[in-house]
């Protein structure tokens, strides 16, 4: 249908030449190269509205962040790499393993963006940073060259396979628990894509994987009080430079690792996982990509569900002529394992502090009557330094509802429930709230809605010339063939600022 569909045979497990790799490996690559999606699979739609909220989130941290603005762009100031990509809502041009780390940091940077849950959890939404810095540098480098170059069905297809991929390794493997950073499963699932959007073959792209795995994990001790820093926002740009970098290194010929995972001296099984070995519960499909959580609000995912219901619990208070601030005496959440880690006590240092604290977003959900957003979180917000705030998040109690965790695993479910009760210093006793599906759940049916009207807010807050964002809208509206058929370069050269 598409320019770019290359035929990929089935799923099947791949044998023969690459049997002395680790399995693992062997059918990462057995599915970029040979697996068919359906084009009938709403996986396609999704993975383009997927495009549209890294590239909202891209321009909401350019707009939002000073400290991300500053480390975006040239290592040698001023630099321009002939024919390189072009960062989106930027005038840089750089080469793609700084153009990954910039695209997957300003994706991430303000953490609003959506999430897969499992035994582990992340955001598979990252590996853009990867996927579209080096499609559009390998598009200019084919029209310098008068070759084909590839089209937004490519970049669509690498987005399904990427997301499959990380979803599916972190679906039954608890990485946190082990003190690793699930960004490490950003580079696995990006080397495996940009591999194949270089042009190595098969086995070349087995043995880029083995140099993921071969890495290791970062600590992810930046994400738990008292280290929280902002790496955490520039943690996933370094997943996809790393990837690039790898998949280019093997393209060259560098050879791979076979037992990389299982060799029993110093493999990743022995040395990271403790003697455990990956699983991974069903074949790599599309199913990810059709079933992650969009980030509507700008919380952590786990968080949405309590955000959601202290929103409505403000209202009703206000109805009621009360206060949060005079009234409150005590407020229980309960809600699923999975968000416990946003249970924190004591002071909060900056704003990756508090984007991760439950308590501090429902008082502020509660004190300024509406949705949170992304400025409440900074140094600069009124609200860091509320007393309100602090004297409202000690009266909150968070407690895992051993329901809520199991209907959260459920396959068939996978509800991110919380639900609040609150009582008054009266004694009143507020009936519970509460919300199993957020704004943003794959089942809620104006989720992709909101998130084009998110997009196309951010798009107008950042760009003042009219005939630029028309341009990009009628990317945004037009038919899913032109759309598939239409050059990268052609559709990244939309976003560069006049």
């Amino acid at each position: 249908m598409t320019s770019n569909s290359f035929a990929m045979g089935t799923n099947a497990i791949a044998h023969g030449p690459y049997d002395h790799y680790d399995q693992v490996l062997v059918d990462i690559a057995a599915y970029v190269f040979r697996y068919w999606i359906d084009e009938s699979s709403e996986a396609w739609q999704r993975a383009r509205i997927a495009l549209f909220d890294a590239l909202s989130r891209v321009l909401e941290t350019l707009k939002q962040s000073p400290e991300a603005r500053n480390i975006i762009g040239p290592v040698i100031p001023d630099t321009k790499v002939p024919g390189g990509f072009l960062l989106p809502g930027t005038d840089h041009e750089l080469d793609p393993l700084k153009g990954a780390f910039d695209l997957g940091l300003l994706i991430r940077y303000l953490d609003n963006n959506e999430a897969f849950p499992g035994a582990d959890w992340g955001h598979p939404l990252d590996n853009i940073g990867a996927i579209l810095s080096v499609a559009d540098w390998c598009s200019r480098e084919s029209r310098d060259c008068r070759q084909q170059a590839y089209t937004m069905n490519a970049v669509l297809r690498a987005i399904i396979m990427a997301y499959e991929i990380q979803g599916c390794l972190q679906a039954r493997n608890a990485f946190h628990l082990l003190g690793l950073d699930h960004t490490f499963l950003v580079k696995v699932a990006s080397t495996a894509v940009v591999s194949w959007l270089l042009g190595s073959t098969e086995a070349q792209t087995i043995a880029a994987l083995s140099h993921a795995f071969m890495d290791g994990a970062p600590l992810r001790v930046f994400r738990h009080f008292s280290n929280n820093v902002p790496r955490k926002g520039w943690a996933s740009g370094d997943a996809c430079m790393r990837a690039v970098h790898l998949a280019m290194l093997t393209n060259r010929g560098q050879p791979g690792i076979p037992t990389v995972l299982s060799d029993p001296c110093c493999g990743f099984y022995k040395t990271l996982l403790y003697g455990n070995r990956i699983r991974v519960p069903q074949p790599y499909q599309s199913w990810v990509m059709e079933n992650v959580f969009l980030k509507i609000h700008t919380v952590d995912a786990h968080g949405a569900s309590a955000i959601e219901a202290a929103e409505t619990v403000g209202h009703q208070l206000r109805a009621r002529g009360f206060s949060a601030e005079r009234d409150i005496a005590y407020i229980r959440v309960r809600t699923q394992q999975a968000a416990m880690f946003l249970n924190k006590q004591g002071p909060l240092h900056n704003s990756a502090d508090r984007d991760h604290c439950m308590q501090y977003m429902i008082a502020v959900v509660l004190l300024k009557g509406a949705m949170i957003e992304i400025g409440d979180y900074q140094d600069k917000s009124p609200w860091a330094q509320d007393r309100r705030v602090e004297a409202l998040r000690k009266r909150i109690e968070l407690v895992e509802d051993m329901q809520f965790s199991l209907d959260y695993d459920d396959s068939e479910k996978r509800s991110l429930s919380s639900a609040l009760k609150v009582i008054l210093k009266d004694g009143t006793d507020l009936d519970e709230v509460l919300v199993e599906y957020p704004a943003g759940h794959p089942s809620r049916e104006d989720t992709l809605d909101l998130v084009m009207s998110k997009f196309e807010k951010n798009l107008l807050a950042w760009y003042s010339d009219r005939d630029l964002t028309d341009e990009i809208l009628k990317f945004a509206g037009q038919d899913e063939d032109d759309f598939r058929n239409t050059c990268v370069c052609d559709f990244i050269d939309a976003w560069r600022p006049e």
